[in-house]
Formats: C-alpha cells, sequence, structure tokens
C-alpha cells in the first residue's frame, strides 16, 4: 500500500529526468560527494504540545570512499556498507546524537513547572535494504529499522523505529523524498518524558500519571530540494521538509499531551545547502 502510493505519486514526475538535452549524471557514479545545509525549523515546544518554537540547525551528508554519511534531526548515521553500482544493496551501521525533549522552559505554565529533562546522549545502530532504479535510473526505495538507547543517564531506554524512505530526481534540478514510520518506545523512556509524580502533580497541578512504553507515534515526511546554482550533483539549492507525527498509547495519554497539548505534532523545515 505504501510502496503503491510513493510509486503513484512520483511516476507522473519521474519522466523530465530523462528530458534533458544534455548528457545525463551516471546512475552509477559512487564518487566522494559532501552536502552542507543551514536553515530554521518550527517544531513543537515539546513532543506533544500545541505550541511552536523557531530553532535553527545545520546538517551534513556525503560519500566518501563509497561510505555514506547523513543525518536525520538531531542523530548522525554512518552506512559501513559500500553500495553496489546497481540493485539492491544492504546498510547497516552506527547511530549517535542527542535527544533535547523538555530539556528547556515550555510555554505552557502547567508544563513548565515540571521538572526540566537532561539531554539524552543516544547511540544505536541501524540495518536494512535499499533498491534502486524502480521508477527511473537514480531513484531509492528504503527499508530500515533503527534502534537507539541513551547512555547519558537521562531516559535510560530504547527506542526502536522501522522506517520506509523513497526518493528520486524529478529533473536535474528537482528532488523529492517522501518518508514513513513508526516510533516504539521502552517503558523507561515513556515514564522519563510522560509520567507525572504524585510530587510533579502538586507542582503543576496536573493529575498523576504513570506512563508506559509501547508504540509512541506513526509519522509522515516529505522534502522537495530545488537547485539554484548548477543542479542536483553540485552548487547552491533551497529546500523545504514537513514531517507529521500522531501521538498514540500512554504517551497520546498523559496529561502534557492529552490535557496540556495535542496528539498531532507538525515540523516544518526550509534552509540552503551546498553540494560540492
Amino acid at each position: 500500500m505504501v510502496r503503491s502510493f510513493l510509486f503513484a505519486a512520483l511516476l507522473a514526475g519521474a519522466s523530465p529526468v530523462f528530458a534533458q538535452g544534455a548528457p545525463l549524471p551516471d546512475p552509477n557514479d559512487r564518487s566522494d560527494t559532501f552536502t552542507i545545509a543551514a536553515g530554521g525549523a518550527l517544531i513543537p515546544d515539546y513532543e506533544g504540545s500545541d505550541d511552536s518554537e523557531f530553532m535553527p540547525f545545520a546538517a551534513v551528508r556525503g560519500r566518501v570512499s563509497g561510505f555514506e554519511f547523513y543525518m536525520r534531526e538531531t542523530h548522525l548515521y554512518v552506512d559501513l556498507l559500500r553500495q553496489p553500482t546497481s540493485g539492491m544493496d544492504f546498510d547497516f551501521g552506527p547511530i549517535i546524537g542527542v535527544r533535547l525533549n523538555r530539556t528547556g522552559s515550555v510555554e505552557d505554565d502547567f508544563v513548565d513547572a515540571l521538572p526540566e529533562r537532561d539531554m539524552a546522549f543516544e547511540i544505536g545502530a541501524f540495518a536494512g535494504m535499499s533498491f534502486h532504479g524502480l521508477t527511473n535510473p537514480y531513484d531509492e526505495l528504503s527499508l530500515r529499522l533503527d534502534f537507539k538507547h541513551d547512555v547519558g543517564g537521562a531516559h535510560g531506554s530504547s527506542i526502536i523505529s522501522p522506517n520506509i524512505d523513497f526518493g528520486t530526481p524529478l529533473s536535474r534540478h528537482t528532488y523529492l523524498g517522501l518518508s514513513a514510520g513508526l516510533d516504539f518506545v521502552g517503558d523507561g523512556w515513556a515514564d522519563y518524558y510522560y509520567s507525572i509524580s504524585p510530587a510533579d502533580s502538586v507542582a503543576s497541578l496536573l493529575p498523576v500519571y504513570e506512563a508506559e512504553g509501547g508504540m509512541k507515534n506513526w509519522r509522515l515526511g516529505a522534502l522537495v530540494n530545488q537547485s539554484i546554482t548548477g543542479d542536483l550533483t553540485g552548487g547552491f539549492s533551497v529546500f523545504a521538509g514537513a514531517n507529521y507525527s500522531h501521538l498514540s498509547g500512554d504517551i497520546a495519554d498523559s496529561p502534557i499531551v492529552d490535557l496540556r497539548g495535542k496528539r498531532s505534532q507538525w515540523q516544518l523545515a526550509a534552509g540552503l545547502a551546498y553540494t560540492w
């Protein structure tokens, strides 16, 4: 179902890739590349908030000696398996990053009365497979499972996330990416961010609540990248992205979401990137 939706959305736009007069790039090129991006994002004040805040960000993506690396939000992924020139390949590598949920003051006075949370330092790994050349020689469909665990003593728990991503150029100058995924969290994660102890209830006037782990949310995302100098293989480009997440289970039922926030969460981002 998801694959059918992705293919239907992209088939109409894939043909411009082949409609250029100049020679097309080699789809099997595995030479080194590096992209740096910077911009701003409008994100929920905390995961489950109905208030938003603006946050500047920077990100990198690239390939060195056949090994790819990229950032997803505040985590860095490094693929330790070199890609073949075509067909299917396997993906595997480490993840390292931080989690900033409720690490500062929030706009909602009731939630702000709860204790601030420490930054979580998370490491883990991902594994999956990617398929190339499904709708045109340059596209990629990826199935990936992420595992992250806090090693810094914050929530002290784990997050497991199955994901599906599809990306393709629509022309020499325009790239489209679509994604979908789920997040499952451990009891420690749910308790740290969404439980309310009797003492915290007195301070915040929110009811006592004990959250347990399970499915935290499902999410959908889209990204458009448009070259403004050169083409997608190099030069400056602008990008815009949107991610929608819907909280579920004990996370959605927590008073900081059910009473003071909302289950539906949007993240919007835009910025400038340079590739060489």
